[in-house]
């Protein structure tokens, strides 16, 4: 069931509608069993692979507390990171190992390895994987308390606004939301609510629905009869459909789960008006960034040596988060240039820079959105080859014609409205400062919100990108 569908929004009515009345524990209960029903509706066949997760993570931090013993401990731990981190190389990674060993023995002029079956990737598996596995991470490192109850833990691992395409969220902001008594829903909740639906549906459905066909004409095309300017304009709607799916998607979560109760954590905050990587990764996908940071990029030392010991730590973590997202050299390289960008960043970035003036931030906004598209070239295309001899096209004659104008102009009519909305957020001091408007303010911008999604819909509706990681 897709965010969009129509599908969707019965389940929910008949969610919020049986879930108003009931108590605490009957509804954690009932918000337990529409999760896994939610998720069964993707492939019924995983839903023992979340009931293993849910209930080996349960059970490990059950004996991680209750043990004084560090050997024990680390033991319990340990065992925690094989099985979750195993179980997601098996189902992401498998099919990546032997399509690779097919070539390796191949070029040696060997037969290559051919198995009669082929795993399916499991919607969602790196969300609820990380999440699972940082509450037995916290639990051993006495971050959070183990969960009182199984169910609730299920809950935890399960619920499903952010199910299938996070904000992957922490034990110690998420567990005790599902282990205590919400607080009623009032009517600034639904408002809250109301606000993050109708913006993610806006940005799913005609911001990046809209740019999926364009940037797919693009790279469905042989790179070597690409122009310059429709390289980078295929790279600009890319760039616009990730964000606008991405957050999208994060925005319907946030707003749903406020409607039941739940606060979850914000995921993205004008990443495209970032003044440097650093910038970059503080405003996107902030619930992996955040995670990368904790459990990969601290423990292994982060920034506690020397530069060039920061610089080993920082591509470590970018290429582990490029490998996070798929098992393919496009999603290694996009972590590389990432990584990379950071340790350039740091060696030259100037200790206690005073605020810029507003030209050489318009032109830092500006540099940092470029060499994001620029990875994303690399993270849309199919191969790196492709991704390579299309770099190669810009620089090749820049001539405008009847489809590069044509793009030109649906880029900025579908983008643009989003573009300027983000420009206004980015100088409030709230995240949702549509909320502290006169009421016609706000009811104008949810009317034209709905129109917009009347009037341009996409030619084809497209699953959000990130459900496929």
């Amino acid at each position: 069931m897709w965010f969009n569908s129509f599908a969707f929004w019965i389940f929910f009515i008949v969610v919020l509608c049986i879930h108003a009345p009931l108590p605490h524990r009957k509804r954690n209960l009932w918000l337990l069993v529409a999760s896994y029903f939610f998720y069964g509706c993707w492939d019924w066949r995983f839903l023992g692979l979340i009931a293993l997760t849910t209930a080996f993570e349960f059970f490990s931090a059950q004996q991680i507390s209750r043990s004084d013993t560090p050997r024990i401990r680390r033991a319990w731990v340990t065992a925690s990171l094989v099985l979750e981190l195993g179980i997601l190389c098996l189902f992401k990674y498998f099919n990546f190992f032997v399509r690779e060993m097919d070539r390796l023995l191949e070029s040696f002029g060997l037969n290559g390895w051919h198995p009669a079956f082929h795993i399916l990737l499991p919607a969602g598996i790196s969300f609820f994987t990380f999440q699972a596995l940082s509450y037995t991470i916290d639990v051993y490192r006495g971050k959070t308390k183990p969960a009182r109850s199984l169910f609730d833990f299920a809950l935890y691992v399960s619920f499903f606004p952010q199910l299938v395409a996070g904000p992957i969220e922490r034990s110690s902001h998420l567990l005790p939301q599902v282990e205590n008594p919400r607080p009623t829903v009032t009517h600034r909740h639904f408002q809250e609510g109301l606000y993050h639906v109708l913006t993610g549906l806006f940005k799913k459905i005609v911001v990046a629905d809209n740019m999926a066909w364009l940037a797919n004409h693009i790279f469905a095309r042989p790179p070597e009869s690409l122009s310059a300017p429709e390289v980078l304009l295929g790279t600009y709607a890319f760039a616009f459909q990730i964000y606008g799916d991405f957050s999208g998607y994060s925005s319907i979560a946030i707003g749903v789960a406020r409607w039941l109760g739940f606060d979850l954590m914000d995921n993205f905050r004008q990443p495209y008006l970032a003044i440097s990587p650093q910038d970059f990764w503080k405003r996107w996908h902030i619930s992996l960034s955040s995670w990368l940071r904790d459990y990969l990029y601290i423990p292994l030392g982060g920034n506690r040596g020397s530069k060039w010991f920061t610089a080993r730590n920082l591509l470590l973590t970018m290429f582990l988060g490029g490998l996070w997202h798929g098992a393919a050299w496009t999603y290694i390289i996009w972590g590389g240039i990432h990584g990379l960008w950071l340790v350039l960043d740091r060696f030259f970035r100037r200790p206690n820079t005073p605020s810029l003036p507003a030209w050489r931030n318009a032109l830092s906004i500006f540099i940092t959105f470029h060499l994001v598209c620029l990875a994303w070239l690399f993270f849309r295309a199919d191969s790196a080859s492709q991704a390579t001899i299309m770099l190669s096209q810009l620089l090749g004659p820049w001539t405008l014609t009847p489809f590069t104008s044509t793009a030109l102009t649906l880029i900025a009519f579908y983008a643009g409205p989003w573009i300027v909305f983000d420009l206004w957020i980015d100088r409030q001091t709230t995240i949702t400062p549509l909320l502290e408007v006169s009421r016609g303010v706000r009811s104008s911008i949810y009317l034209f919100i709905i129109l917009a999604m009347l009037f341009f819909p996409p030619p084809v509706p497209v699953e959000f990108i990130y459900f496929r990681f």
